[in-house]
C-alpha cells in the first residue's frame, strides 16, 4: 500500500451519536424481516424451508459491493462525500415505510415482501455510505468505540423494528407499525441535515498522480487490495464466523412458536429481551476490542459463543422447555453473539485501506453476508426432514470447528500491521 492518507479527524461524541442514529435506521427494516416475518409466517403454518427463503429479501446486503465504488466516488461537493448518499437514502427509506402502511398480509403478501426487499436495498446502499463515514472518522484507537456504536445502533434498530413495534402492533396494527418506523427515519434524517461531515480524505487518484494511467488509481488500489496475499485468509475468517449462529437463529424462533408460544411473546423474548442482551454483549465486545489485541478478543468471544448453541441443542432434544429456559438460552445466545459481532467488525475495519474505505469495508461486509447466507436454507431443510435438534447439533459443531480455523489464519492476519 503506497501513499499516506490524511489523518483521521478528531472523534467527537456528536460523530458517534450521528453514526449510531444512522445504523439504527438501517436496522429497522432488517429487524422486521429477520424477527417478525418468520414468526408470523410460522404461526400461519408456513414450513421451515419456506421461512428460510425469506433470507432472499436481504439479497441487497450481499450484493451491495457491486455499487459501492459508485457510492465511494460520486458525490456533491456541496452536500459532502457521504451525506450526498445518506440524505436521499434516508428520505427514500421513510417513503417506503409509509407506503408499507397499506401493505398488510391480508391485503397483499407480495406487495409487503416487495416493499421489505426495497427497504433492504435502500438501507444497504445507505450502509455503504455510513460505513465510509465510519472509516473516515475512526482511527485505530477508536475502532472498538466506533464499532460499538455501529453494532449497538444497528441492533437497536432491529430491536425496535423486530421487537417493540411488533409487540405494539397488537394495538396499532401493521399500518401503525410502519408509520412509527417511517417517522423514526424522518427524525434521523433531521439529524443528518444538521450534522457536519468531516473534511474528506484525499481521493486515491489525487494521491497517486500518474496522469493518464489506466486503469484509474481507485480501481488499481481496489484490485491490489482484493487480490493481495492475505485477502483470501481474511475472507475465510470473515465468511465462516457466523455459519453455526445463522443455522441456529434460522429455526430458533419458529421452533419456539411450535412449542405453543404466540408471535407476540416471541417478539418480546427475542426481539426485545434477547436484543437487549445482544446490545449488552456488543458493549462488552467493544470494551474487549479496546482492552485486548483484536485477534485475542476474537478468539475469546468465538469460544464463548459455542455455549448457548450447545444449550439450544439440549433443549430441543429434551423437548417441552420452560419459559425460563427458553428466555435464558435466548439471552445467552444473543449476548455472546453480540460480543463476537462487535469484535469481528472492529477486526475487519482494522484491515481496511482508508483511501477506498467505503468500498473495501463493504466488500468485507458482503463477504460476511455471503458466507452465512447458505446456513439459513440449510437449517430449514434439516429441520423439516431430519428434525430441529440436528440443526442445533450442526450449529454447535460448526462453532467448535471455527476455533482452529481462526487460530491458524487469524494469528497470521494479526501479525503484520496493516497501514491505516
Amino acid at each position: 500500500m503506497t501513499g499516506a492518507p490524511d489523518p483521521a479527524p478528531r472523534l467527537r461524541w456528536s460523530h458517534l451519536a450521528w453514526l449510531a442514529s444512522l445504523y439504527v435506521v438501517q436496522g429497522l427494516p432488517f429487524g422486521f424481516q429477520a424477527t417478525a416475518l418468520p414468526a408470523y409466517f410460522r404461526a400461519a403454518g408456513v414450513s421451515f424451508t419456506e421461512i428460510a427463503l425469506l433470507d432472499l429479501l436481504a439479497l441487497p446486503w450481499m450484493l451491495k459491493a457491486l455499487w459501492a465504488p459508485l457510492v465511494d466516488r460520486v458525490h456533491s461537493r456541496k452536500l459532502g462525500r457521504r451525506r450526498s448518499w445518506i440524505l436521499p437514502m434516508q428520505l427514500l427509506l421513510s417513503l417506503i415505510c409509509f407506503a408499507a402502511t397499506q401493505a398488510t398480509p391480508e391485503r397483499s403478501i407480495a406487495l409487503l415482501l416487495g416493499l421489505v426487499a426495497s427497504a433492504n436495498l435502500v438501507a444497504a446502499t445507505l450502509d455503504v455510505a455510513v460505513d465510509g463515514l465510519a472509516v473516515d472518522l475512526l482511527d485505530e484507537k477508536h475502532l472498538g468505540l466506533g464499532n460499538t456504536a455501529q453494532v449497538v445502533g444497528f441492533k437497536v434498530g432491529m430491536l425496535v423494528g423486530g421487537g417493540l413495534l411488533v409487540w405494539l402492533s397488537q394495538w396499532t396494527g401493521w399500518p401503525g407499525l410502519f408509520a412509527i418506523m417511517g417517522a423514526m427515519v424522518l427524525i434521523a434524517l433531521g439529524g443528518s441535515l444538521v450534522a457536519k461531515e468531516p473534511p474528506p480524505r484525499a481521493r486515491p487518484d489525487e494521491e497517486e498522480g500518474d496522469e493518464g494511467s489506466e486503469p484509474p488509481p481507485f480501481f488499481r488500489l481496489l484490485r491490489k487490495t482484493l487480490f493481495g496475499p492475505t485477502t483470501w485468509r481474511l475472507a475465510l475468517v470473515v465468511a465462516t464466523y457466523k455459519l453455526g449462529e445463522k443455522m441456529a437463529d434460522a429455526v430458533w424462533g419458529p421452533w419456539i412458536i411450535d412449542t405453543g408460544r404466540a408471535p407476540e411473546t416471541l417478539g418480546l423474548w427475542l426481539g426485545t429481551w434477547g436484543m437487549a442482551c445482544s446490545l449488552t454483549g456488543s458493549l462488552v465486545g467493544g470494551l474487549l476490542a479496546l482492552r485486548l489485541p483484536l485477534y485475542r478478543a476474537l478468539l475469546l468471544t468465538a469460544s464463548l459463543r459455542m455455549v448457548p448453541h450447545a444449550l439450544q441443542w439440549w433443549l430441543a432434544a429434551r423437548g417441552d422447555p420452560s419459559d425460563a429456559a427458553l428466555i435464558a438460552v435466548s439471552c445467552a445466545e444473543s449476548f455472546f453473539g453480540g460480543a463476537l459481532t462487535t469484535v469481528m467488525f472492529a477486526f475487519m475495519m482494522s484491515k481496511v485501506d482508508r483511501r477506498i474505505g467505503a468500498t473495501h469495508y463493504t466488500v468485507l461486509a458482503s463477504v460476511e453476508v455471503i458466507g452465512k447466507m447458505p446456513a439459513g436454507p440449510a437449517a430449514g431443510l434439516v429441520a423439516d426432514h431430519l428434525g430441529v435438534p440436528l440443526v442445533f447439533a450442526c450449529a454447535t459443531v460448526l462453532s467448535v470447528l471455527y476455533l482452529p480455523l481462526l487460530a491458524f489464519f487469524g494469528r497470521a492476519l494479526a501479525r503484520p500491521k496493516t497501514p491505516a
